[in-house]
């Protein structure tokens, strides 16, 4: 017999949209390849939409975290198993997406980095663990901390959400399931009902997309609001390698309107950097001049273009 901690448990997963299982899916071994992928294919289909309606409090975790970003504060993500490794994800790539310092945006994952890619065992019950990581970060309330859990219920997140609070950090969490504890415990609730899963309880299906879906949303749409991008365009990107080099040499030429030689000069004019060589290009500014004006733009490359014309 469970014991009563294991039995209360159990009534509870019960009462879950991502643990329940349907009787349409009883026969999925019974399915040809075709069959089955035209039928996980249709439940994904069904996440853009759940995403979709989770709009305006996504808007307003996005603006939060862009007034927090504006006051030197960080974004960070706390998470367990697949949510865990989806915050590592987006927090890895937004330095060589955005130009960002890698302590601007970071992901903590519920026991360590060996979670990343092996399963540990029990670290998603310490509640008091993201606690601890939290406070080695040194916390503050300029910070945003962004909790995902697809039950909605880790101890792990709850834990971190509740320290993240008792320093007067924005938090926010993201959800599977409809008036999640977590969602209660934060100061905005995403919760993305996204439903029964294709195979039941697996949440790093339709709950992994859709927490991959709003994290996109969370960096990508408050670094344009910080004018990391120009046009639809990453003008911050970091030349990392050779294929980001050549990205780099032809957004300046897209963007500027001259030839890849031009860009290719003017880049190294500018030190490397994307949107101090199309500024330096389209006012005809000296490096130092247009230093100086992004500066008195806070990087917006729009305004800087606009002073200097």
């Amino acid at each position: 017999m469970p014991n009563d901690r294991l039995t209360a448990l159990i009534a509870e997963l019960s009462t879950l949209d991502t643990e329940a299982a349907t009787t349409e899916r009883g026969d999925l071994d019974l399915l040809s390849t075709a069959e089955l992928t035209e039928r996980m294919n249709a439940e994904d289909a069904r996440v853009a939409g759940a995403v979709a309606a989770q709009s305006l409090p996504i808007a307003a975790a996005i603006d939060g975290i862009t007034e927090r970003f504006r006051r030197g504060g960080r974004l960070i993500y706390i998470g367990a198993g697949t949510a865990g490794r989806i915050g590592v994800l987006d927090a890895s790539e937004c330095p060589p997406t955005f130009g960002t310092d890698p302590s601007l945006v970071v992901g903590i994952i519920a026991g360590g980095e060996t979670a990343i890619r092996s399963a540990v065992e029990n670290a998603e019950d310490d509640g008091h663990a993201a606690e601890a990581s939290l406070s080695e970060l040194q916390l503050t309330e300029a910070d945003t901390v962004v909790g995902i859990s697809a039950s909605g219920r880790t101890p792990y997140v709850l834990g971190g959400l509740a320290y993240a609070r008792s320093v007067g950090a924005l938090t926010v969490a993201i959800a599977s399931n409809a008036g999640s504890a977590i969602g209660t415990a934060a100061d905005i609730a995403i919760e993305v009902v996204t439903g029964p899963e294709f195979i039941s309880g697996s949440t790093r299906l339709k709950s992994g997309t859709a927490q991959k879906l709003v994290v996109n949303m969370l960096t990508t749409l408050s670094m344009i609001k910080l004018g990391k991008t120009y046009r639809g365009v990453m003008v911050d990107l970091l030349a990392t390698n050779e294929k980001l080099h050549a990205r780099s040499i032809r957004t300046v030429s897209q963007l500027a309107g001259v030839d890849t030689d031009d860009a290719a000069r003017t880049l190294r004019e500018a030190d490397g950097s994307v949107k101090l060589a199309v500024l330096m290009l389209a006012t005809g500014a000296s490096a130092s001049t247009a230093a100086s004006a992004l500066t008195d733009a806070d990087g917006l490359l729009r305004e800087a273009i606009s002073a200097l014309s």
